[in-house]
């Protein structure tokens, strides 16, 4: 199989993270302190591809390829490739064609994390050549996504599963359980499908309906279920919880420089970065002083107002969503401020916030 390329979709408004997005693009927001598109950039550079193409929205286009650059940060060549409509995933597949080529490529969902990587799964593609891979997992809600149901496996064996035999598209009475994941692998036989295809009843042309003309034609795709988390990040509970998973996961790292400070316990300090406050020995220890990841802001223990402004600084919120947020900086400090507490307590402002947006 020649060389992978790779296509991330970036797109989109982000309206279920709304306010967050109001002032951001989606794929912008940050997880453990790092943009959730980064993440899939890094997934690419790690199962040695170098050739990648984000597919962006005219509104939020220029405020990710400055975020991304030309991609050498990551190892990587990127391409901006910009769909002016949202139209669906096979519309931005066939939108990306020209750079495609005739490659086969992975492509990933730009708001969505994947525990592990994909390199275990792109070598699988390119020893097997299918016609497609398609990932998917067990979720409790299979209403909300596209569904895959298989075919009895050949074996008992653990881990083997039967063929692909029909995909739908957030289907009223799911068959299954089994979702895609937001990682797909296909050859460039995809295009003519994505072209074969028309729109669904809500306007856009669906990967799921292109997979399915592959598999009307007798291509094979390959399912392959995912063990380890995933998440869609493109709603608040997933992003809070892809933020708990990832810090959960954080290996010790300090490679930038300790200004009069001492850091013990999983914290990571990157390369050029300078630490200048004094942090608690474990999760569970007192905390002197905490400097906001993203304002900068300092915030001493018991201070609700600026664990307010702290993250004030980074929505635009009208005024019942603001009084939510003092409300709830309040409530935080009475618990006494741990360094975990001082975690939890962010989320639930983020939460109180999202709660009177959404209302």
């Amino acid at each position: 199989m020649i060389d992978l390329k790779g296509l991330i979709l970036s797109g989109g408004k982000g309206t279920r993270l709304r306010p967050i997005t109001h002032t951001s693009a989606k794929q912008l927001v940050p997880v453990a302190n790092k943009p959730v598109l980064f993440y899939g950039i890094e997934a690419m550079a790690a199962a040695g591809i170098e050739q990648v193409g984000i597919v962006i929205a005219p509104e939020t286009g220029p405020e990710i390829e400055a975020a991304a650059g030309d991609g050498s940060r990551f190892g990587v060549r990127i391409s901006y490739i910009v769909q002016d409509e949202p139209l669906g995933l096979a519309h931005a597949v066939l939108t990306a064609e020209p750079f495609l080529g005739e490659s086969p490529f992975v492509m990933y969902l730009g708001d969505n994390l994947l525990q592990g990587g994909i390199s275990d799964l792109v070598a699988a593609f390119r020893e097997h050549s299918p016609d497609a891979l398609i990932l998917l997992t067990p979720v409790p809600d299979p209403e909300n996504f596209g569904v895959a149901e298989l075919a009895p496996a050949a074996s008992s064996d653990q881990g083997d599963v039967g063929r692909v035999v029909r995909l739908i598209e957030k289907p009223s009475e799911p068959a299954t359980d089994l979702a895609l994941v937001g990682v797909y692998m296909f050859t460039a036989g995809i295009h003519d499908a994505a072209r074969a295809i028309e729109p669904s009843a809500r306007g856009e042309l669906e990967i799921t309906d292109a997979i399915q003309h592959l598999l009307d034609g007798g291509l094979r795709v390959e399912p392959h279920i995912v063990r380890g988390w995933w998440k869609d990040t493109g709603r608040l509970e997933d992003m809070l919880e892809a933020n708990r998973l990832i810090l959960d996961n954080l290996i010790e790292r300090h490679e930038g420089e300790l200004i009069d400070s001492q850091v013990d316990g999983r914290v990571v300090i990157e390369a050029q970065a300078m630490a200048r406050v004094v942090i608690a020995a474990d999760l569970g220890g007192p905390v002197e002083t905490v400097e906001h990841e993203v304002t900068g802001l300092r915030v001493p223990p018991g201070d609700a107002a600026a664990l307010a402004a702290a993250i004030d600084r980074v929505l635009v919120l009208p005024a019942d969503a603001r009084r939510a947020l003092g409300g709830a900086a309040r409530a935080a400090v009475l618990r006494g401020f741990t360094v975990r507490a001082m975690q939890e307590a962010t989320l639930d402002v983020y939460e109180a916030v999202m709660g009177v947006a959404g209302s």
